[in-house]
């Protein structure tokens, strides 16, 4: 199965993200995406979708990972209600 997810491709603590279709069996760093098909900066907060190609994409089959369907949804790529991303446990642990 398809997956449109985030592969990080940033230095220690500078992290910046590929938005990429990938095979959901393989790892998100070791293996080599089918497409890239935006990007996200979470320090500037910048996102850039290329919304012809996911749609393409997720008319073939591909499922987007719970943060990359809510950037669809607030790009209004897609509609949809946002899904709730689930908090890590260090954070929870943090506050």
């Amino acid at each position: 199965m398809l997956k449109i997810r985030l592969q990080r491709i940033g230095r220690h603590k500078e992290p910046h993200y590929r938005i990429v279709v990938i095979e959901s069996t393989r790892g998100p760093k070791s293996a080599k995406s089918i497409e890239e098909v935006g990007s996200y900066n979470p320090k500037a907060g910048t996102q850039t979708l290329n919304a012809e190609r996911i749609t393409y994409w997720i008319s073939v089959g591909a499922q987007p990972s719970d943060t990359v369907h809510n950037f669809l949804v607030r790009h209004k790529v897609i509609e949809a209600p946002v899904r709730q991303v689930s908090v890590s446990k260090t954070r929870k642990a943090k506050k």
